[in-house]
């Protein structure tokens, strides 16, 4: 499977963003999806996932309530808007794939990553 982020840019605070990530090999149906991130210096973290089936989503605390995941099976692709943008934001940004189809997905049993797409959020 090959994942492909987009969207990524400079944004100043306050502002919003929409990341993409368009897979291909296998449907992205057998997959929960994910958004990672990893700022310079420091450990790739989670931000949002959502099921295989799309009915379930879960965030990191420091995003809930301005991002929000969403997939189009259709269309084998996820996405992360990204809202209320804040400093802290800034990282480069990284899809997931997670075969298991537990509704969770963790990064030590990630199973395909996206090449990542960088947002900088910056005055």
């Amino acid at each position: 499977v090959q994942l492909q982020a987009s969207g990524g840019g400079s944004v100043q605070p306050g502002g919003s963003l929409r990341l993409s990530c368009a897979a291909s090999g296998r449907p992205m149906s057998n997959f929960d999806m994910g958004w990672f991130r990893q700022a310079p210096g420091k450990e790739r973290q989670f931000v949002a996932a959502v099921s295989w089936t799309g009915i379930s989503t879960n965030y990191a605390d420091s995003v809930k309530g301005r991002f929000t995941i969403s997939r189009d099976n259709a269309k084998n692709t996820v996405y992360l808007q990204m809202n209320s943008l804040k400093s802290e934001d800034t990282a480069v940004y990284y899809c997931a794939a997670d075969s298991r189809r537990s509704g969770m997905v963790v990064v030590s049993q990630v199973d395909y990553w996206g090449q990542g797409t960088l947002v900088t959020v910056s005055s």
